[in-house]
């Protein structure tokens, strides 16, 4: 300070403010050039610390949350906490999830999430009658869940949650009305985040770790359209199973493969998820809807079916028409069953396994 000069550990961390600084130039630049020629053959990942988590995803494991500052897109890491206890590791997966799920649609829709797998998801004409079928659809597991709507969240929707007595971990919707707020104060602990105007983000990157190295790909934006379906089925498709075998995809898409999704119009009905039998998976999305609501489902696969035994199970409880991706060895055997059930089948030639 006499001779008007810095202690050398002043510069040091100067130095690094700098270097960080004209690194985050040159990752910018690099970024516009991966949008433009594609991935390059050294992979730059500069994140930027938002804070520490109290811990991972077991009370045992250190975490932390890093965002990337070249993200603008309304998504988790982008949403406004308006209120409630500091986001957990888990809270941050699942209101992922959650999010990116009720994107896919542009009709008013709810998503309730727990464990990372969808529980209960419906579109309506309003924001409120799409929850109320929401929740409607698996409530024991909805208890402790995330819920995310791809409306703003009104006073209705609140009374509704109150009087149901529904224990939420969190609330995510593009914005909450002023009265919807003055009530949910009244749930200090609840979290609320409010992510602005959704839209699918067509440039994501989606990263798995593994040991050593990491594995990354283009995030999944692909939507099945009706133009996409091809039927394979002597029966055609009525334009009540066009809806729900769409609906139904959007979301399967959405669960832990294998996985099984049931739906009627644009509700879930049931949900088979995780399952490494693609037959376990029918059963568990059966025996979750129940023999009544199974009855005159639709039923979306993320994959094809090896064998007709899972065809056979969902004829059993009363489903009615099937889409899936096709591409079996077994495709024809599977057909002729379906023509043999009276059932309806379509592929669509596209996977949406999820690990």
């Amino acid at each position: 300070k006499e001779h008007g000069d810095t202690l050398p550990e002043t510069r040091e961390k100067l130095a690094f403010k700098a270097f960080s600084r004209t690194y985050q130039y040159d990752e910018a630049i690099e970024h516009y050039f991966r949008g433009r020629l594609g991935e390059a053959e050294l992979l730059n990942l500069h994140y930027e610390k938002v804070c520490s988590l109290r811990y991972g995803e077991n009370p045992h494991q250190k975490a932390a949350f890093f965002r990337n500052p070249l993200n603008e897109d309304a998504n988790i890491t982008n949403a406004k906490v308006l209120q409630g206890k500091q986001l957990s590791f888990n809270n941050l997966v699942d209101g992922d999830s959650a999010l990116e799920l009720v994107k896919e649609f542009k009709r008013p829709t709810v998503a309730v999430i727990k464990h990372n797998n969808p529980c209960g998801v419906a579109s309506a004409e309003t924001i409120l009658e799409a929850f109320e079928l929401a929740y409607l659809v698996d409530p024991m597991s909805s208890f402790g869940g995330v819920i995310a709507m791809n409306r703003d969240c009104n006073k209705s929707i609140v009374d509704s949650i109150l009087k149901k007595k529904w224990f939420v971990e969190i609330i995510i919707a593009p914005h909450f009305d002023e009265d919807a707020l003055k009530l949910l104060k009244k749930k200090e602990n609840l979290r609320l985040l409010e992510v602005g105007e959704l839209k699918l983000d067509k440039n994501r990157r989606d990263i798995k770790k593994v040991a050593g190295g990491i594995l990354i790909q283009t995030h999944d934006t692909y939507q099945v359209q009706e133009k996409d379906l091809k039927v394979v089925s002597k029966l055609q498709p009525t334009p009540e199973q066009i809806q729900g075998m769409l609906f139904a995809t959007r979301i399967v898409k959405h669960v832990k493969s294998n996985a099984i999704v049931l739906a009627k119009g644009e509700t879930v009905m049931g949900i088979g998820a995780g399952q490494m039998s693609r037959v376990d998976a029918v059963h568990l999305a059966c025996y979750k809807a129940g023999p009544e609501r199974s009855n005159g489902c639709v039923m979306a696969s993320d994959a094809f079916f090896p064998f007709a035994d899972g065809i056979e199970l969902a004829a059993q409880n009363g489903v009615k028409a099937v889409i899936q991706p096709g591409g079996s060895i077994r495709d024809e055997e599977v057909i002729k069953r379906v023509d043999e059930l009276g059932m309806v089948m379509v592929f669509t030639g596209t996977r949406f396994f999820r690990h």
